[in-house]
């Protein structure tokens, strides 16, 4: 969304925000600290590095500008989805087999890291498994056959193809082909699965500091220097995982990714015998469009329903509105249900839709751009950024060698040329191309 995090910035009124069962007393950076690492940024990325390297006995500071999981770490539609937003077919294409087969290897690592958190440190965040990709036409299923095909040459057997009766016992809706379960992947409430972390951190003997935008990211031969408007961190290493939101505070980064906004709204609660009629087997979905719907139930039985983008990170005037009809148009039995809650919230997008790894000089290191895929893709990013800091760079290195790809129009024109790729996609999803 058009918002900057700042100091005063509250969470969305999101239905993450009204129902999270931990509510913290920020901490603002003020005066002098030092530590071995300072995280800027208290989303998954930042967290997921975090957990790890103090689990290694580290000194960790983190700093953030608004509060925990404010960004898209909080405001998500809470599906744990494998993989990249870029294929395994596309990546392989793109940069040859040995990469396809090192990506292809990891691809379920990120959920794997969530599930073990989960479990380790207690966390409370409504976890449910199963996710399911659902097709509309027969060439999605098509696409859908090629994926588990490809994902079993890698490995991977989790995928359970469905057919037309198949995905009505999981759905309740008769729009569909088609679809594909995952049974490696889940769902679960985005915000308290950050705020559980923040915790686990905090019981490791990180230090969290909120409220307290930084203001500039400094580097010389002994380390790194992390400044905000009453205090600073002086680290070893600087790990920057602002992401969708960093604004410009590394300027060498500003332009590396897009923010894109995303939709999201919650029904008032549609009691449990309305909503399994919805979603018998209570597992979130994704359709497989490149303008995609995704929805799953809550745990107080809301559907929350998501979709709908907007390049450039700005919102638009009525989210109800833009979601509505497409919630419609798969459970016309919700007509007229009431939604309780309907927020915005950014992701950040990069050209190649693979997330980037980076190194700006010695001490900083940086990762972001998971264009959509970042529930799993920010948590195996920040334990590869925690095993580069320790020393071992040969996954690091592998991301980091990936050629970064300039939107076409630079910064100026970037959003505008998207809109334009994304008009001519809605266009094929349309017609069933």
């Amino acid at each position: 969304m058009s918002e900057t995090p700042n100091a005063n910035s509250a969470y969305p009124p999101s239905y993450y925000a009204a129902s999270r069962n931990i509510v913290r007393q920020p901490q603002v950076l003020e005066g002098a600290v030092e530590a071995d690492i300072c995280v800027v940024g208290a989303g998954y990325s930042g967290l997921s590095a975090a957990i790890s390297l103090a689990e290694q006995g580290f000194k960790v500071v983190m700093v953030e500008a608004a509060e925990v999981g404010w960004g898209a770490s909080g405001r998500n539609g809470g599906q744990i989805v494998n993989g990249l937003n870029a294929s395994l077919g596309t990546i392989q294409r793109r940069y040859g087999q040995q990469t396809a087969n090192f990506i292809g290897g990891l691809l379920q690592e990120g959920a794997g890291i969530i599930y073990d958190r989960i479990e380790r440190y207690g966390i409370n965040c409504d976890l449910k498994r199963g996710n399911i990709y659902a097709a509309y036409t027969p060439k999605h299923m098509d696409e859908l056959k090629a994926k588990q095909a490809l994902w079993r040459n890698h490995g991977m057997d989790d995928h359970e193809l469905l057919d037309r009766a198949q995905i009505r016992q999981h759905i309740g809706s008769d729009v569909y082909e088609g679809g594909m379960i995952d049974h490696s992947g889940a769902h679960m409430h985005p915000l308290n699965l950050a705020l559980g972390e923040a915790a686990a951190l905090e019981s490791l003997g990180g230090v969290i500091f909120e409220r307290s935008p930084v203001t500039k990211v400094e580097q010389d031969a002994s380390g790194a220097t992390v400044s905000t408007a009453k205090g600073q961190v002086r680290a070893k290493t600087a790990l920057i995982c602002g992401n969708a939101y960093l604004g410009n505070v590394v300027p060498e980064l500003t332009a590396r990714v897009m923010p894109v906004s995303t939709q999201m709204m919650a029904t008032e609660p549609l009691g449990e015998e309305r909503a399994k009629a919805l979603l018998p087997t209570d597992m979130c979905v994704e359709d497989v469009r490149y303008i995609l719907d995704y929805f799953r139930l809550s745990a107080d039985h809301r559907l929350i329903f998501g979709g709908g983008v907007v390049y450039g990170g700005t919102d638009p005037a009525d989210v109800e509105a833009k979601l509505r009809p497409n919630m419609v148009k798969v459970f016309p039995q919700l007509k007229n249900v009431k939604v309780d809650y309907a927020w915005s919230g950014n992701f950040a997008l990069s050209f190649s839709r693979v997330p980037q790894l980076g190194r700006l000089g010695k001490n900083i290191y940086f990762a972001h751009g998971y264009s959509g895929h970042g529930i799993t893709g920010s948590h195996l990013f920040g334990r590869i950024l925690s095993e580069a800091v320790r020393g071992d760079m040969t996954r690091f290195d592998t991301f980091a060698s990936l050629p970064w790809i300039p939107f076409p129009g630079g910064r100026m024109f970037r959003a505008q040329y998207s809109t334009l790729g994304s008009w001519w996609y809605a266009l094929r999803d349309r017609l069933g191309l």
